[in-house]
């Protein structure tokens, strides 16, 4: 008897899942489901939207599981599906209700902490969110950059500059913050 390779068992489970196997389908999706939620953490920064994200998104897979081609990497098909529902999640209008984002200065001691150090957080904060998306990607996910394009529905090279780019984008703001 010859040992079943991972394609096969993926194979096999995606078939199982097709005929309606809910447990085949969770043993399938259940490897991407720690990239699937830092993503969507990153992208939505609220963990109960996060986690909600992941199970909408993980309920889309189950239901249009047919679409998904038989030998492909489940990784950036799953991936590219929580992308889509954060995004969907920031456009809903409960979500700039919920998430209010105004204007209010932190106290003087934050302040003088900001400027002490360099703060990561508030450069990414400040990125576009497809810069965002591209580096969480590839530095955050460690996702390879064939990946990365899949994800983001472009060719390996369009991500690759897409990374770059987003690097280009952050780069002053560290070197502002780190200025200071």
């Amino acid at each position: 008897m010859e040992p079943v390779s991972e394609d096969q068992s993926s194979d096999q489970l995606r078939r199982r899942a097709l005929a309606g196997d809910g447990y085949a389908f969770g043993e399938l999706i259940g490897p991407v489901l720690d990239p699937a939620f830092r993503l969507a953490m990153t992208m939505l920064k609220d963990r109960a939207a996060a986690e909600d994200a992941v199970q909408e998104a993980a309920f889309k897979a189950w239901r249009k599981l047919g679409r998904f081609r038989a030998g492909s990497d489940l990784r950036p098909w799953f991936l590219a599906i929580v992308a889509n529902e954060c995004r969907s999640t920031r456009r809903s209008r409960w979500w700039e209700i919920t998430h209010f984002n105004g204007s209010i200065s932190p106290p003087a001691k934050v302040q003088r902490d900001w400027a002490e150090r360099i703060d990561l957080d508030a450069a990414l904060d400040r990125l576009p969110k497809h810069h965002l998306l591209a580096l969480t990607l590839y530095y955050h996910l460690d996702l390879p950059i064939d990946e990365v394009g899949r994800v983001l529905g472009c060719s390996p090279g369009a991500a690759r500059v897409r990374v770059h780019r987003a690097v280009a984008a952050l780069r002053p703001s560290l070197v502002t913050e780190a200025g200071r």
